[in-house]
């Protein structure tokens, strides 16, 4: 498979999304908050930069590939 085709793309996305997802997770799950006293802007943000690694690290790993 390389980078530059559907297959990949599609694939990357889908573990970003998970990792997204689990990050988001692992964060409020650090703390016992309320649904309003969340820091929503700083849990996007870390959870979107897992996401950005999780894509950096499957391009990387497939260039190696």
């Amino acid at each position: 498979m390389k980078i530059f085709t559907l297959e990949f793309w599609s694939y990357a996305g889908e573990r970003a999304i998970k990792t997204f997802a689990q990050a988001a997770i692992a964060a409020l799950g650090a703390g016992s908050v309320g649904l309003f006293s969340i820091d929503y802007a700083g849990l996007i943000s870390v959870s979107a930069g897992a996401a950005l690694l999780s894509v950096l690290t499957s391009i990387v790993a497939k260039s190696k590939a």
